[in-house]
């Protein structure tokens, strides 16, 4: 059977503009009716077209082509300007625009805070179609590199050990430059030490402007690419980083609100990610849910538990691990007579308060010493059995005992497929495992600017490309 072959030189007609290029029901249609739906100046985009000097390129153009880009994985302003060049898809979007890449470089950088409110108006519009309930939301993180090195990442002590090499050297070179000054002069040994010492001094500079640095913020360390940016730890190992934030809705996994902090774990986000949730929705969920990286119960005191159902694990209901054989949870509690009672029988009263939150129980002298389990209850010969109680345990208690029924369970089970599915997405099908942008302000943009794209495509899948358009137009 012979082989079918193309012909590069056969004539054909094309079609007469770059409309029929582009079939009804393309994608890319969908992508430029959402833009078109935007409010640009809730974002704080200025489309005035009356502007004086050389001509912008139309901000709606360059929004489109950052959207539809990030939507396929091409994020970087060489990439696009290639795609503008070659892509029908993007030559269609554009309307045959082609802006260079420091154009859309320069775009981006400086709409960032535009970028960033993108998805809080694509939250709206699903919200108005009624792919969004805001009944039960579920918030989870990720760590996504920054576009920084952990070798430029410094510590004071660091600082200071560079500092004294940098000194040696400088040292070093000062004395062989003596001892080559009147034999050599004018040679090109002693001009390669000059220029050794002059980039050693430059260096000397930036290494104190780095300590003087973390000790006017007292931070523990500072990145000089991108300071904004942590040491964050993940399967991956150690690297410049951030934490992603997203918290979803429950009905069709849509993302609400997508936020990128500076920590290395989850603790004390909580709150502050649901209740920027809550300023999308317009108003306060009935239930939110997260893994046991959010638990802490400082910061879980201040939802309003009488309208907001929080369900959270502790670190021990998390764990896969068996509780110890005399876990606190074998001690009874008597709440009238503030004591603890051991499984043996005895009584362990309150001795004192530690940090203002932690009440500490312990035994009589001795008593310890002489039960039948000492040695696997407690090792301590001298203070016994130590039981912590939390100024807020009542609060651990019913929020432990909430996570534990059948139908918060059932919640849980489905945080893993909603919470933890538009990370998959971004990071696998978007190829969008590190950030572009540095600072807070880029990240946060470029994460809007994700998440957007994730909801984008959920949409064409559950109502299609023509139906989404007619419904966006409206």
């Amino acid at each position: 059977m012979a082989y079918r072959h193309g012909n590069r030189h056969e004539q054909s007609l094309f079609p007469a503009s770059i409309e029929d290029y582009v079939p009804a029901d393309a994608p890319v249609r969908a992508y430029d009716a959402f833009v078109d739906a935007l409010d640009f100046g809730d974002l704080g985009i200025d489309l005035d077209s009356c502007k004086v000097g050389n001509s912008p390129y139309d901000p709606r153009a360059m929004l489109k082509l950052l959207v539809y880009g990030y939507s396929y994985g091409v994020r970087s302003s060489r990439r696009l300007e290639r795609e503008t060049h070659y892509n029908l898809s993007f030559i269609w979007l554009t309307g045959g625009l082609k802006p260079d890449h420091k154009t859309i470089a320069e775009f981006r950088r400086k709409h960032k805070g535009a970028l960033s409110r993108v998805l809080k108006q694509c939250a709206r519009f699903c919200l108005k179609l009624d792919l969004i309930a805001g009944n039960t939301l579920f918030v989870d993180g990720s760590k996504v590199r920054a576009n920084a090195s952990l070798s430029h990442h410094w510590t004071e002590d660091r600082c200071r050990k560079r500092l004294e090499k940098i000194d040696s050297r400088i040292e070093e070179i000062l004395s062989e430059c003596d001892l080559a000054d009147d034999q050599e002069s004018g040679s090109g040994s002693l001009v390669a030490m000059q220029e050794e010492l002059a980039d050693q001094q430059t260096l000397r500079r930036k290494v104190q402007e780095t300590l003087k640095q973390l000790q006017s913020d007292q931070r523990s360390s500072v990145n000089t690419t991108d300071p904004d940016c942590v040491r964050i730890r993940g399967r991956q190992g150690s690297h410049a980083g951030y934490n992603m934030q997203t918290v979803v809705d429950e009905k069709q996994g849509l993302i609400v609100h997508a936020d990128v902090v500076a920590n290395n774990n989850d603790l004390g986000q909580l709150v502050n990610q649901t209740e920027q949730a809550h300023e999308t929705l317009g108003r306060s969920c009935e239930t939110v849910c997260a893994d046991a990286g959010y638990c802490n119960y400082d910061e879980l005191e201040k939802f309003d538990h009488e309208h907001t159902r929080v369900i959270v694990p502790s670190p021990r209901q998390a764990s896969t691990k068996p509780a110890k054989p005399f876990d606190k949870s074998e001690f009874q509690y008597d709440c009238e007579n503030d004591v603890y009672v051991c499984p043996a029988g005895e009584v362990l009263s309150f001795r004192c308060i530690e940090d203002k939150r932690r009440k500490i129980y312990r035994t009589e002298v001795g008593v310890c010493r002489q039960c039948c389990h000492f040695g696997e209850c407690t090792t301590s010969h001298k203070l016994g059995r130590k039981i912590v109680r939390y100024v807020n345990e009542e609060l651990r208690e019913r929020l432990q005992s909430e996570y534990e029924r059948p139908d918060s369970q059932a919640i849980y089970e489905l945080r893993k497929q909603k919470a933890e599915l538009p990370f998959g997405h971004i990071k696998r099908n978007l190829n969008a495992d590190h950030f572009l942008l540095r600072g807070l302000d880029g990240v946060r943009a470029e994460a809007s600017l994700l998440a957007s794209c994730f909801n984008l495509a959920r949409m064409i899948t559950l109502i299609g490309v023509p139906a989404l358009i007619a419904k966006l137009a409206n």
